[in-house]
This record gives C-alpha cells, sequence and structure tokens, in this order.
C-alpha cells in the first residue's frame, strides 16, 4: 500500500523530494506521527507433546477444552520446562495479535494496554511474550502484576490429539487507575475486544475497559471492537447491540460471530445490519473471503470500475470505490459495500487459521492511523475536505487486509514476522487518487 510516512523504500508516498511544490506547502514543524492504542489480555499460547498419562494427571479431558487454577497450570508448566517437552511458546491475545501486526506493517508505533509480570525471568512464559512482540509495540504503559499472565497450554498426545488446558492468571486485573488519557487521546483508533468486557464478577477489567472508552469519545478516537468469539456473543446478542449502538465505530467479526449478533446467516446483510449501530464493519467469511460496509457521504460516492457483484443486496459493490465516514460526520450518510474473495484462491496448505481475522484487522488499522498522519501533516489535502475515517477506499482496504489475512493462513504463528513483499505492495493501484 502506498501510505504517506516514514518508509525505507522511495517509491512510497509522499515523494516531497521529487515535488518541490509540495515541500513549499508544508508548514514548518516536526512531523507529527501517528499510532494505534490497545487493550488485551495478554496471554501466551504453549504448545507441548505429551502422552495420555500426563493428561490424566493434572486432570485434563482428552480433546476438550478446560480452565485450571493457577496453582495447577504452575505445576503443568514446570514439568514441561523440566522435561523439555515444549515445541513453542507464541505471544498471543486478540489485540495483542494486531498490534504487533500492525506494527510490522506500518513499520510504526503501536501501544499495548493490559499486565505483565513484575520479575521476568529469562526463558520464561513472560520472557517469550516480550521477545514475540514488535519492538515498534509500546510495551511501557503494562500494569506489573505479582504472579502469572495467561496461559493457554496446547497439549498434543500421542495420537495427534489435541487438549487445551487454560489458566487466566493475572491478565484481567488491569485497573482504571493504569489506563493513560493522554496516550488514548493522541491515538487514532483504541482497539478492543469482547473479552474485555465479559470477565468474572470483581475482576476489574470491565471497569478499565470502560474507563479507556469514556476517554476515546472525551477525545473523538474511534473505538474498534472486535467480537472474538461466537459463544461469548450467543450468551445476550441484544447486550451486544446495545454495547455496540452506545460506544464502538468500527466493527470487526466473522460470518458466525456476525449470525450471532445479528441472526442473520449472510455476512453481507449481516454486516449491513450492523450499520445500524456502528459506522463501519469488517467482517471476514473464511473461504468466502472478506466484506466490508460502511458509510459515506452521498455526494462524495464513488462508482467502482470493478465488474458488479450479485448478492442479497443487488450490485452491492457498485460505490466500494467510497472513503468511510462515520455516519455523524455525514449531511447525506450513504451506505457502501465490498467484497474480496481470498487472495490467490487462499494458501495451498492452511498453516495456521488463528489470527487471520486479527490479520486483516490490523490492515484496517493501518489505513485509519495513514489517514490520521497524512491529515496531521498534510492538512489542506483535498483528500481532508471531509471527515473521512480510511485513507483509502473500501476496495482498496479489502485487497490489503486480504493479503494480510492469507500471509498469517501461510505461516504457523499469528504474528508476521515481516512486512509484505514490496513487490505486491506496488501493484496496488490508488483508484482514490482519480
Amino acid at each position: 500500500m502506498k501510505f504517506p510516512g516514514k518508509r525505507k523504500s522511495k517509491h512510497y508516498f509522499p515523494v516531497s523530494a521529487r515535488d518541490p511544490l509540495l515541500q513549499q506547502a508544508q508548514p514548518e514543524h516536526d512531523v507529527s506521527t501517528s499510532y494505534i492504542v490497545g487493550i488485551d489480555q495478554t496471554l501466551v499460547d504453549i504448545e507441548a507433546k505429551v502422552d495420555d498419562a500426563f493428561v490424566q494427571r493434572y486432570g485434563l479431558s482428552l480433546g476438550h477444552s478446560l480452565v485450571i487454577e493457577d496453582d495447577v497450570a504452575e505445576a503443568l508448566y514446570q514439568e514441561l520446562s523440566d522435561n523439555n517437552l515444549i515445541t513453542h511458546q507464541f505471544a498471543g491475545g486478540t489485540i495483542g495479535n494486531t498490534l504487533h501486526n500492525y506494527s510490522v506493517l506500518a513499520d510504526d508505533r503501536s501501544v499495548l494496554l493490559g499486565v505483565m509480570c513484575s520479575n521476568v525471568k529469562i526463558g520464561s512464559y513472560a520472557y517469550r511474550y516480550l521477545c514475540n512482540t514488535s519492538s515498534r509495540t509500546d510495551l511501557n504503559y503494562l500494569q506489573g502484576v505479582d504472579g502469572a499472565i495467561g496461559r493457554c497450554f496446547t497439549l498434543i498426545s500421542e495420537s495427534g490429539e489435541r487438549t487445551f488446558a487454560i489458566s487466566p492468571g493475572q491478565m484481567n486485573q488491569l485497573t482504571p487507575e493504569s489506563i493513560p488519557e493522554a496516550v488514548i487521546a493522541g491515538a487514532s483508533a483504541l482497539v478492543l475486544t469482547s473479552y474485555l468486557v465479559r470477565c468474572k464478577p470483581g475482576e476489574p477489567m470491565p471497569a478499565a475497559t470502560m474507563q479507556a472508552i469514556e476517554y476515546a469519545k472525551k477525545h473523538d478516537v474511534p473505538v474498534v471492537l472486535t467480537l472474538g468469539t461466537k459463544y461469548v456473543i450467543a450468551d445476550d446478542p441484544q447486550w451486544w447491540r446495545d454495547f455496540l449502538r452506545d460506544n464502538v465505530s468500527i466493527l470487526a467479526m466473522n460470518e458466525d460471530e456476525a449470525q450471532e449478533l445479528t441472526g442473520l446467516s449472510d455476512p453481507l446483510t449481516a454486516s449491513d445490519m450492523a450499520l445500524e449501530w456502528v459506522d463501519l464493519v469488517l467482517c471476514t467469511a473464511g473461504p468466502h473471503g472478506l466484506y466490508m460496509a460502511g458509510y459515506t457521504e452521498e455526494a462524495n460516492k464513488r462508482e467502482t470500475q470493478h465488474p458488479l457483484l450479485p448478492g442479497h443486496i443487488a450490485e452491492f459493490n457498485r460505490y466500494e470505490f467510497s472513503r468511510a465516514m462515520r455516519r455523524e460526520s455525514c449531511e447525506n450518510p450513504f451506505r457502501v459495500y465490498s467484497h474480496i474473495a481470498p487472495y490467490m484462491g487462499g494458501p495451498e496448505k492452511i498453516m495456521n487459521t488463528n489470527g487471520a481475522g486479527d490479520g486483516a484487522l490490523s490492515a484496517l488499522l493501518h489505513d485509519i492511523a495513514a489517514n490520521g498522519y497524512h491529515r496531521n501533516n498534510v492538512p489542506n489535502s483535498s483528500k481532508h475536505v471531509r471527515s473521512y475515517l480510511t485513507y483509502s477506499s473500501l476496495a482498496q482496504v479489502c485487497k490489503y487486509a486480504n493479503r494480510v489475512s492469507y500471509q498469517v493462513l501461510n505461516q504457523h504463528s499469528p504474528r508476521l514476522t515481516r512486512g509484505l513483499p514490496e513487490r505486491e505492495d506496488s501493484l496496488e493501484e490508488a483508484y482514490w487518487e482519480r
């Protein structure tokens, strides 16, 4: 994607060295940056190969998922470590993955809020979390806790059966006092997950999350929510609809979560219904690709140059070259939609389905942050005559999100180790510049 900002490759916009008029138009000030801030339940995914006796010894059920107490998790982890049974330790968490991938793609700062062990031992799970997180992700605002962060154990038996043991540890102990207002005030977006507001009674994480939302509303920062899992939504869909309407600007979900939220199995019509509560929707639909739905100013809608697509909304992608806006910023809000099939038909062999949606969201966040960067540094640009949410059109964001999802599906870890190949980036045509 040809985003503005400090990049290593010379072909990225803006090419101010080749445009003296642009240089003259720029005010003399320090370059303003943009960043994303998110809250997460910090946890580590730990994979180990064990025998059936190990599973039975810790009271687990072969092939199922169970929550275990902290003391059991500590004993289990110690035995795995002592016997060198651990094969992988990956930093996890929906928002942690998203912010890491954003920083890799943008080569820029993101800020993670959550908890971290006050004492980190070299080689431990907390150490692995820090090591597997991009150096461009700012961890300076993490709240220290006495105890373990979250751990999700994947125990693979000799037969290949996978048994899951989940230990929440102290991951939900983030307090409202640890939410820095100034950091949220300067962000391009606040990114949250549904898990944060559905914790055990007495845990402070929901209050910390609502405090962050209040700061975001106060400073007009878009709130982004990813639904996490259909089971959380299925418990009380109406509660989530009200929560979205009152607190959220941008919604990310998959087709199963969309069905639980709206009662509609079609991702397009589900995304359309979600626009009753939010301003912009990203819905991943597995082998069917992904959809986006949003608002734009009717007078500024732009017709696509791609073939018109059939669906429950006829020719729904007609205006997919439009840029998204918040509904309240439109004089005459007009709904626009886009869709894209899986990149190259999807990977020949899917290595990992965990994190593909988070990867797509990180691409959308990169586009939103690029818009904030450009608005701050070139405020008189025609791109900012109206208050747009995104830098690119819905069609262009779909292409980018689709490509990042492919990259995640094609590797073992949900976290990118490098950005997308420049050759493929440069093929992205900036239709929105026409």
